[in-house]
């Protein structure tokens, strides 16, 4: 043992000397993120540069969909610590804090590095960020909100999760108005899911342009089947067919090419049907081809989302 380091044996405590031969905290983002390792080395060497990077990359992202570059930070506004828990706690603690000087940061211990609950750790950082950059302190739901904003990818992974639950009749975010929207939208232009396919499905419906009129004096609605039945006896249901010719095409634009000729092949559909001039039999035909386009397009979706050409 050096002299020096015997001074300091006899100068400090176990815990005091530990802490001096810790490894130096990582900093990131213009001093706006900054990590500590409270762990042995070879958990500090697997844990703490990449949650370093981790939490980096959610600020810069942050910080891009404010369309704001990174400002210097004198002193860090997200403390990150790496515990030395090696059993398998997801826990994730969030300690915000008052400087002496009245500026806000966050410290966010994880316990068990290895387990670390990510999605929690995104939030958590998210929260800091707005907290050390905006000055605000927002709860869950606004930092998750701010997170998809500035990730494309999650938001229309959320909008159509959004889109589904209020299909389904689950509470959502949105009021019906907007989920309307979204459901016109195009969230992921020249690419259909299966869950657009079934959206676009849903659709092909005729309704009376009013209610108390229902086709041949009972029907309130009848899918295109049925109008090839109905038609012939009642020309508010050939209206109704010429109405949504155009709609339907709408309704598959922007969202790939299967789904497009899909869309397309309802159109002439509904506009012979409008017109009844084909034989009831030819017509059939149309609707024939028309549903297995729309078999090829979900197919399509679904081989894309399993990651499969099988």
């Amino acid at each position: 043992m050096t002299v020096l380091a015997a001074v300091l044996a006899a100068a400090l405590s176990r815990a005091e000397i530990i802490e001096r031969f810790k490894s130096p905290p990582i900093t990131k983002v213009e001093g706006l993120v900054q990590v500590f390792a409270d762990c042995p080395a070879d958990m500090r060497m697997e844990f703490q540069a990449p949650i370093a990077g981790f939490a980096a990359d959610v600020c810069r992202s942050l910080y891009g969909a404010m369309r704001q570059k990174p400002r210097r930070f004198a002193e860090p506004g997200i403390v990150l610590h790496v515990g030395d828990i090696r059993t398998n706690t997801a826990e994730v603690v969030v300690r915000e804090s008052t400087r002496a000087d009245g500026s806000r940061f966050t410290r966010i211990y994880l316990l068990a590095p290895g387990y670390a609950d990510l999605a929690r750790l995104r939030v958590a950082v998210a929260r800091a960020f707005l907290l050390a950059v905006k000055g605000e302190s927002v709860d869950d739901a606004a930092a998750e909100r701010a997170i998809r904003n500035a990730n494309p990818a999650l938001k229309v992974d959320f909008e159509y999760a959004e889109i589904d639950r209020w299909m389904k009749g689950e509470a959502v975010e949105g009021d019906d108005e907007e989920m309307l929207r979204l459901c016109r939208s195009v969230l992921v232009p020249g690419i259909a899911r299966q869950s657009d396919v079934l959206r676009f499905a849903s659709r092909l419906f005729l309704y009376p342009q009013t209610y108390d009129r229902p086709f041949c004096g009972k029907y309130l609605s009848c899918d295109f089947a049925q109008a090839l039945e109905l038609a012939g006896g009642d020309p508010f249901v050939r209206f109704a067919a010429l109405a949504k010719s155009s709609q339907i095409v709408l309704f598959g634009g922007g969202r790939g090419d299967e789904l497009y000729e899909a869309a397309k092949a309802y159109s002439e559909f509904l506009l012979e049907v409008a017109r009844w001039k084909k034989p009831k039999e030819e017509l059939r035909d149309m609707l024939e081809a028309a549903d297995i386009k729309l078999n090829v397009a979900m197919e399509s979706a679904r081989k894309r989302e399993e990651g499969t050409n099988l």
